[in-house]
């Protein structure tokens, strides 16, 4: 196959231990591409939809691209994840940056697929075009970095002590030992599979980590033709205000500011959308307080020229610590919607869920929701064993953290995400969530486009199945008018479509700041040899969305039912701000974006699906009684 590109695949039978090596057909790979698409396409043949997550039929796909790892592509050092999520009930994936997915494809693997339940802790070691199962009984119970450091330390007498430094860690904490379902998975220290409870996946299959070294580069089928479309897009991101100055001066962060002056920054469980304290938490306070520039340096992603990454350091008690970040999304959590304004308690709740193996958006998220339910009368004080839970408590903060990992007293409750916690207190409407899974930190009764687009995400609440803030705020690739509906399904769906290729590549949606379809698929033409249009690949995407609807519809009934949003958002005015008295319009718009989507009700039609090439997965439906129409 032209570039190399082949799809080469190590499943891994953790029942019996049996490591099996294919390669997929290049037609299969023409459709789906890789990462999320073809992680979509590999559960939906082989995971029972409606098999429980934590059980042995579920499978771990640990996946990356045909640009992962190919020096000259912006921002391709990643990988991703893919599983049915415990949180969700949803198939899901998750990204992460780093130096774990290129180090991947180095090791001669473009994907690792985890079967079965492993009869006691495991991590598998990838090397050389080979996988070997490992005992971790001896890890079990450590957190992320001494994992981390302990795999290397052993690993080193292998490739040599000059050489271990190359070998990168995926690995979980006692979050994902303890099933909690807002664990995640951390590689590199600091960079993490976040959302959906990847972590608890493999922590019900006894997968400690996975340590992963190699030499061996990714091929390109077209080297001229490459230095040209890298050329260009670097043309591209230089010129971009976003990734050649915002985002490498003050990181994710430089956004606190922004979205708090748009009058959308959650604040106390989107309660209002206005922080009074969001200086203090910003990026630029960050920038000038807390971080080592130094070693900064050296947390950028693989092949990055964005280069957002920070390292901070607390040195003043009571919450010293260290480590990478906080991020945007992290300064959010952790702070406005538990309204604590402490930069310093923020960053070490952040440091801990690194460490723990702890989604930063979830727990944090979960936190706040707790906080509201003590506000309201509904968590009697026994429970929370004298903590003084309440809005601002920078040490209440830290320690629930702690006992959301352990699951120790009320931190078993957080630990089973927001909506489930809202539930068992008899406020099930004070869940912050979408399909399960918990906002992130843009309040959308400011962005109209990106309140559809979080109700109609197939992987519940999240803010990268379509970034609107794009457009609706920062006027990228243009500017349109937040407030309006008209339009946006459309809008969304593109949105959707493109960010569930950029997905598959795996490259950094950061990339979208600059970049587009068209320069997506030069790279892509560039290192596979394929010659595929701009169409075809905007088709891909439209094809892994519908895909992963199938899945969802065939686990628990997916559909108009479930693209909703919390009441709050849809039937209380914002109380303040530039976004006083709006809520979400979400029916106007839901009926625009199933036109564009060609679907009923939140359901392809058989006609979409095989439009698609997805007859087979129209099949499954139709033999459930599930089809729409």
């Amino acid at each position: 196959m032209p570039g190399g590109y082949i799809g080469k695949i190590a499943r891994v039978n953790l029942w019996n231990s049996r490591v099996s090596c294919e390669s997929l057909c290049e037609s299969t790979l023409m459709k789906w591409i890789g990462g999320r698409g073809l992680g979509v396409y590999l559960a939906l043949k082989e995971i029972p939809p409606k098999a429980d997550p934590f059980g042995p039929l579920n499978k771990a796909y640990v996946m990356t691209g045909p640009l992962t790892g190919i020096l000259g592509v912006p921002a391709s050092g990643r990988w991703c994840s893919v599983t049915k999520s415990p949180l969700t009930n949803t198939i899901h994936d998750a990204q992460s940056g780093g130096k774990f997915g290129p180090y991947l494809k180095f090791a001669g693997f473009d994907a690792i697929v985890l079967e079965e339940v492993s009869q006691h802790p495991v991590y598998l070691w990838v090397h050389d075009g080979k996988v070997e199962i490992r005992d971790a009984c001896h890890l079990w119970g450590a957190d992320t970095h001494a994992t981390t450091d302990a795999i290397v330390e052993e690993l080193s007498a292998e490739v040599g002590k000059s050489e271990a430094k190359d070998i990168k860690v995926a690995c979980i904490g006692p979050a994902g030992e303890n099933l909690s379902r807002i664990a995640c998975i951390i590689n590199d220290k600091a960079r993490a599979a976040g959302r959906g409870g990847h972590g608890a996946v493999w922590g019900s299959k006894k997968v400690k980590a996975i340590a992963v070294y190699g030499r061996e580069k990714p091929p390109i089928a077209n080297q001229s033709k490459f230095s040209e479309v890298v050329k260009e897009a670097m043309r591209k991101i230089k010129e971009s205000p976003v990734t050649s100055e915002s985002l490498p001066k003050y990181g994710t962060a430089i956004l606190v500011n922004i979205i708090n002056n748009a009058g959308i920054f959650p604040t106390r469980n989107f309660q209002t959308g206005v922080f009074p304290d969001a200086r203090l938490i910003s990026g630029e306070t960050i920038a000038s307080t807390t971080i080592d520039w130094e070693k900064q340096r050296e947390e950028v992603c693989w092949g990055c020229p964005i280069g957002c990454a920070r390292y901070s350091r607390i040195t003043k008690p009571p919450f010293t610590g260290e480590g990478g970040g906080p991020e945007y999304e992290t300064v959010w959590s952790f702070g406005a919607h538990t309204g604590v304004s402490d930069l310093a308690a923020v960053s070490k709740a952040h440091f801990l869920t690194n460490e723990l193996g702890l989604d930063a958006i979830s727990a944090g998220h979960v936190i706040g929701t707790l906080m509201e339910l003590v506000q309201r009368g509904k968590v009697p004080e026994d429970v929370l064993r004298g903590l003084k839970v309440e809005w601002g408590n920078g040490e209440a903060l830290v320690e629930l953290v702690w006992r959301m990992a352990y699951r120790s007293g009320i931190g078993c409750d957080l630990a089973e995400g927001a909506k489930r916690l809202a539930e068992k207190y008899g406020a099930p409407e004070l869940a912050m969530v979408v399909r399960g899974q918990e906002l992130p930190a843009y309040d959308p009764r400011g962005v109209q486009g990106h309140g559809l687009a979080y109700a109609t995400s197939n992987r519940g609440g999240c803010h990268l199945r379509a970034y609107l803030i794009s457009p609706e705020v920062l006027g990228v690739p243009k500017l349109v008018d937040r407030f309006d509906i008209k339009d946006k399904g459309p809008l969304v769906k593109e949105f959707q479509d493109v960010f569930a290729v950029v997905d598959s590549l795996v490259v950094c949606k950061f990339d979208t700041f600059a970049l587009w379809t068209d320069d997506f698929t030069k790279f892509m033409n560039a290192v596979t040899g394929w010659e595929l249009s701009s169409k075809d690949l905007e088709l891909i995407g439209e094809r892994i969305y519908n895909a992963e609807r199938v899945f969802n519809i065939l686990s628990f009934g997916d559909g108009k039912e479930y693209d909703t949003l919390p009441k709050r958002l849809l039937e209380e005015p914002m109380p303040e701000g530039p976004s006083k008295g709006r809520v979400v319009k979400l029916d106007e718009m839901l009926n625009d974006y199933y036109k564009a989507r060609g679907w009923i009700n939140g359901r392809p039609t058989r006609a979409k699906l095989e439009e698609l090439g997805l007859k087979w997965a129209a099949d499954l439906l139709e033999d459930e009684g599930l089809l729409p129409g």
